[in-house]
């Protein structure tokens, strides 16, 4: 997995977000992350594995968010799934905005190469081509508030018929590595309804982590912005 993580203002942000969410801000500012990665051996409780359908690239792009109760979490603008089963799934059980895409993967040494085309719904064509140079791990000297603050969630937030509802994500905390960006074409960020980024952005690689996300629980009614 990794994390390219933009600064955004904080106004520009909340106005994509329902109501019953505040933007998060660090050091001012909202975080926009582009997150491309390959999700393996995905299951429901109680189903094994299953080849082809278990395992699939995917492309987030997320905001970080507290509820009225100051709960933090994520907040999804577009999530990208290289399976039609995986994104229709995603919209019909847990209603996140996920599009089906023509998606890869590729592992050359140290270099992780990540191709995204959007198929559906649309925009079609829309592209997220990444190429990733994956260094030394962080040592713990390095991992300041920032870092954690971009890569430790443990909540997500949709809204379900007209109400907000959280699910708690498990993992343990991300190993990262420096990460450098040799190479990105993208417009997803823009077909999430922000501008284009116009700084470098701030780099975080990972070789993953297991993740569990739990059931959802409700909190109080919410409207979606205009336009999503």
């Amino acid at each position: 997995m990794t994390f390219i993580h933009w600064r955004y203002p904080a106004t520009l942000v909340q106005s994509l977000l329902p109501d019953g969410l505040t933007v998060e801000e660090f050091d001012g500012s909202a975080w926009v992350g582009l997150t491309p990665f390959l999700m393996e051996d995905v299951r429901v409780p109680g189903v094994p594995v299953l080849p082809w359908v278990s395992r699939f690239p995917e492309t987030n792009v997320r905001t970080y968010v507290r509820d009225t109760r100051g709960r933090s979490g994520l907040w999804f603008l577009s999530l990208d799934a290289g399976r039609l089963p995986a994104a229709l799934g995603g919209r019909a059980g847990y209603r996140l905005p996920y599009h089906w895409s023509d998606m890869t993967v590729r592992v050359e040494g140290e270099r992780r190469v990540y191709r995204c085309r959007r198929r559906w719904p649309g925009p079609a064509g829309v592209r997220c081509d990444a190429d990733v140079e994956v260094g030394a791990p962080l040592a713990d000297s390095e991992r300041d508030e920032l870092t954690d603050f971009l890569t430790e969630r443990y909540l997500l937030f949709t809204v379900i018929g007209g109400r907000l509802a959280r699910a708690g994500v498990e993992h343990r905390p991300w190993p990262l590595h420096h990460a450098r960006l040799a190479y990105l074409d993208q417009g997803l960020v823009q077909a999430g309804g922000l501008t284009a980024p116009d700084h470098d952005p701030i780099l975080h690689a990972s070789p993953g982590v297991r993740v569990r996300v739990g059931i959802w629980n409700w909190s109080q009614a919410a409207s979606a912005p205009s336009g999503t």
